[in-house]
């Protein structure tokens, strides 16, 4: 990595309690964010933002984004006022090769960002934008897309991709103690030991993998977020894994970074 270049980042998000309850992943994004050069701005996709076409925040000003339900109100309380950046949602706009929604209203700044923010930034004073995942694009198209993206790392922006690369809510278990589904374990661990040796082509293709692969990403959009990072691996880069983990028996938390 080049003296002045942002590493990209992936995190595992996990549950909204998270934020509320500090654990091993949590500390873990604090760690990470201890030992970054501080970023110029901060460049979210999250499983959370789920569009038709490609939007980004243009706000001065993002409100914070509560986007779940059947939580305690601790959680409903929290705010990441951290300001946006209308300038960088410009520069993305020069470098996607696809028309952008300039977003000031609707959205802001979702749970898939502030949950790990609040630990990696905890004075929310770097600017944050949001770019959206267009829900109509094929893995390979978020692919593709996001490797346009490239240039911003030299431009002293991180670049967090949130989501989690095992997300099936229909069979996990609450309790801190459930032990991973044998297919949950299978594909976290095929997904860790392609990205440690370079391999993207069979995680853009993951539906080929089989059952392990159907019962892991069972929706998209949690998984998409993950090649948003591979995507945007340079010559001479490496993943280097920081958290591991598979939580609620069928939730990875799965952290990694190129650099």
């Amino acid at each position: 990595m080049t003296s002045h270049r942002q590493p990209a980042v992936f995190a595992g998000h996990g549950s909204p309690m998270y934020a509320i309850e500090p654990n091993r992943y949590t500390s873990a994004w604090a760690s990470l964010g201890k030992s970054l050069k501080r970023p110029d701005a901060i460049l979210v996709i999250s499983a959370h933002w789920v569009t038709r076409g490609v939007w980004v925040t243009a706000m001065p000003k993002p409100k914070t984004i509560h986007d779940f339900g059947g939580f305690p109100q601790e959680l409903f309380e929290i705010e990441y006022p951290a300001p946006g950046s209308p300038a960088l949602a410009d520069r993305i706009q020069e470098l996607l090769n696809v028309p952008i929604v300039m977003e000031e209203n609707e959205w802001g700044i979702d749970h898939g960002a502030w949950s790990v923010l609040k630990y990696m930034y905890p004075n929310a004073d770097v600017p944050v934008v949001q770019l959206s995942l267009d829900g109509s694009r094929s893995a390979r198209e978020h692919y593709e897309l996001a490797k346009q993206l490239r240039p911003l790392r030299d431009e002293n922006i991180l670049i967090l991709a949130s989501g989690n690369v095992v997300h099936n809510l229909r069979t996990m278990h609450w309790q801190e103690s459930a032990e991973p589904y044998p297919w949950a374990k299978e594909f976290n661990d095929f997904f860790t030991s392609e990205i440690q040796v370079n391999h993207h082509e069979p995680l853009i293709n993951w539906e080929r993998y089989g059952e392990a692969a159907r019962m892991s990403v069972p929706t998209a959009e949690h998984y998409w977020p993950a090649l948003y990072t591979l995507a945007l691996q340079a010559e001479g880069e490496h993943a280097k894994v920081y958290i591991n983990g598979i939580e609620m028996s069928s939730i990875s938390m799965l952290g990694f970074s190129i650099q």
